[in-house]
């Protein structure tokens, strides 16, 4: 899958101020509507997913390079494909895995690694990170219908986090899910043992440059809670990359939640991600 807009292709080479006014640009070219081909209800995952392989594939596996898996192909064909994105760090150099999804099966996988050009600065993880998620879509025999980011989208002091930059470079309808708040405000509290199924609006402040105040920017989501005792999980934090919006960000993030605080395409490529790290 390559990219549909290469003039948002992250480059690591540009000054923060240049940086920061493509990433306004991005924003301005996102969709923060629905615009699917799929029915966001048929995005479902309803058990734990095995990640296990069943056939191998393809690209070399080199440090700097890519790979790419074909998996379990005993899957309904016409189920939409769900494509889960993190990243790891070995050193200097970014991990990104693309894990992908359809009606609860993974069908195939893909990794790339290439050296991070600069350090983590808040706000421009796209930078640093993007490149080498690019690299791994690339490897994949298949084109998802989704994508589900560890990352933010629209929660970003520009409207265009991770999740909105590789969405909009792909043109690929795209989700952000991230474990902290990075900006924004919560239209409610946060504090003790929220319910699962919690959703509480997150809106634009003075944070958020390019937004109107008030403005719904993603929700706080509660995914997973303790039966029992006076510990608590915290919610993550679920936003619009590109070509949803913000409550059917909501709808799919908790539909994907199968027990676990991750939705299942990032839990899977958050272990994969890990696998990876530790031959490279």
């Amino acid at each position: 899958m390559d990219p549909v807009r290469p003039e948002f292709v992250p480059d690591a080479s540009l000054s923060r101020e240049e940086m920061e006014a493509l990433q306004r640009d991005i924003a301005a070219a996102a969709t923060f509507d629905d615009d699917l081909s799929i029915d966001p209800a048929d995005v479902r995952v309803d058990e734990p997913v095995p990640l296990d392989v069943v056939e191998s594939d393809g690209h070399d596996g080199d440090e700097i390079g890519g790979e790419q898996q074909r998996l379990d192909s005993d899957v309904q064909a016409d189920a939409p494909l769900v494509a889960g994105v993190d990243q790891a760090f070995v050193d200097d150099r970014a991990v990104s895995v693309v894990v992908v999804l359809r009606n609860g099966r993974v069908v195939e996988r893909a990794h790339a690694v290439e050296p991070t050009e600069i350090p983590y600065i808040p706000g421009l993880l796209s930078f640093r990170e993007g490149g080498a998620i690019l690299s791994a879509f690339a490897a994949l025999d298949s084109e998802p219908d989704l994508a589900v980011i560890d990352g933010s989208g629209r929660i970003h002091y520009r409207e265009a986090g991770l999740a909105t930059h590789i969405g909009v470079t792909l043109d690929l309808p795209a989700v952000g899910v991230a474990k902290s708040l990075l900006c924004g405000t919560p239209d409610g509290s946060l504090d003790g043992k929220l319910p699962v199924g919690t959703r509480i609006p997150v809106v634009a402040d003075e944070q958020i440059e390019t937004a109107e105040p008030g403005t719904v920017v993603g929700h706080a989501l509660q995914t997973r809670q303790f039966e029992s005792g006076s510990r608590h999980v915290n919610p993550l934090f679920v936003s619009p990359g590109h070509r949803v919006n913000a409550e059917t960000t909501a709808d799919l993030v908790e539909q994907c939640a199968a027990g676990y605080k991750l939705p299942e395409p990032t839990r899977l490529a958050d272990s994969y991600a890990d696998d990876v790290k530790r031959t490279v």
